[in-house]
C-alpha cells in the first residue's frame, strides 16, 4: 500500500484507544506499586520516598502514548 492508501485512525479513535490504554495501565501500575509497597523494609522514610516516586513517575510511560494520540494533525499534513 502506498502512503495515501493506508487506513488512518481518526482523532476520536486515537483518543478512545489512548483513554482505554491509560485506564488499563493505571490499574496494572497501582496493583504493582501496592504489591511492591508491601515488600518495603526500612521504615516510614523509605516508604515515603518509594510512594512519592511511584506517585510522580506514573506519567512518564504515558507520554509517548499521549503524543501518539495527539500526533494526528501532524501526520495528516504530510
Amino acid at each position: 500500500m502506498s502512503d495515501d492508501q493506508k487506513p488512518r485512525l481518526t482523532l476520536p479513535q486515537r483518543r478512545a484507544i489512548t483513554c482505554g490504554a491509560i485506564i488499563i495501565f493505571l490499574f496494572v501500575y497501582v496493583w504493582l506499586v501496592a504489591s511492591l509497597g508491601q515488600l518495603i523494609r526500612g521504615g516510614p522514610m523509605t516508604a515515603l520516598v518509594f510512594y512519592a516516586l511511584a506517585g510522580t513517575l506514573w506519567g512518564v510511560p504515558l507520554i509517548p502514548l499521549i503524543a501518539w494520540s495527539e500526533n494526528y494533525k501532524r501526520n495528516n499534513k504530510k
